[in-house]
């Protein structure tokens, strides 16, 4: 029951990370590879006001420094007309020293004291931590489901499905990519944010392999929610993140050591992608 509340706990938190990944590759059809590196600049900052018994502003610097790394990984993709991949991992290689020095050139950073070990102490309750994850999640998808009915939102959809159409109505492309990824790192990098403050302490590798989570997560959900309706694409990728982490606490339960996660992770998602299109061509054969 332990080792399932976890799965469910981290579950969610990945939930959070992975609707910033489907605003960049779905919505945007971008593959941003600065995930990787804002996700840990939100468990950077995070971790720092912490520190200084800041946690609900350290919150809020994570989402600003977030993104400000996707306005850059934007800027470089629009401005400096860099390949979308390769904007990302230039961002992302220079986070890692921006990340070191934020941790004070420190590549661990552990904490006495987190909102969560707050929030257990007011509510005691084996499942107050996953209500608080939870709560977080609602309103992060509440905010998201609330932006896309905007004139901003639809214009920011719009680019993603067609750039050239929105070039001819007259709306700056470059300005929705560099908004979207921004709104898109600075998910992420709240996602970072509460990790740390749920695990208690940050690593300058936490977000090593974000990307692959998110796009799991991302993928594995479609495959079981299909709908063009936002609301329901954002509950397919919180699904989907849960599946995931269900199948990695199971995998560790019948034995899987923790170093062949990445692997794991890597399959999932080839099955996901290819699943579907095998089972089609079997279909039609």
């Amino acid at each position: 029951m332990t080792a399932l509340l976890g799965a469910c706990e981290l579950g969610l938190l990945m939930a959070v990370m992975s609707l910033g990944v489907f605003l960049s590759f779905r919505i945007l059809n971008v593959p941003d590879l600065t995930i990787d590196g804002s996700f840990t600049t939100g468990c950077a900052v995070s971790a720092v006001c912490s520190g200084m018994q800041m946690h609900a502003f350290g919150l809020g610097m994570a989402v600003l420094c977030g993104a400000l790394a996707g306005l850059i990984t934007g800027i470089l993709q629009t401005k400096g007309k860099i390949q979308p991949i390769l904007a990302g991992i230039l961002t992302m290689t220079g986070l890692y020293s921006i990340n070191l020095r934020i941790m004070g050139s420190k590549p661990n950073l552990f904490l006495e004291n987190t909102l969560f070990l707050q929030i257990k102490e007011l509510f005691p309750s084996s499942y107050s931590e996953l209500i608080l994850i939870l709560v977080f999640l609602l309103v992060v998808i509440g905010i998201l489901v609330l932006f896309f009915t905007t004139q901003l939102g639809l214009a920011l959809r719009a680019t993603g499905d067609n750039e050239a159409m929105v070039k001819a109505s007259s709306i700056n492309s470059d300005a929705m990519i560099i908004l979207g990824l921004s709104l898109a790192n600075a998910i992420v990098a709240f996602s970072g944010a509460l990790f740390v403050q749920y695990q208690g302490f940050s690593d300058i590798n936490s977000g090593t392999g974000m990307m692959v989570i998110g796009l799991a997560s991302v993928i594995v959900g479609e495959v079981f929610l299909t709908s063009r309706r936002l609301p329901v694409r954002f509950l397919s990728v919180v699904c989907g993140a849960l599946l995931y982490r269900f199948i990695l606490t199971f995998a560790l339960q019948l034995g899987l050591e923790a170093n062949d996660m990445k692997l794991l992770s890597a399959v999932l998602v080839i099955a996901a992608i290819s699943f579907p299109h095998m089972l089609r061509r079997r279909y039609h054969a």
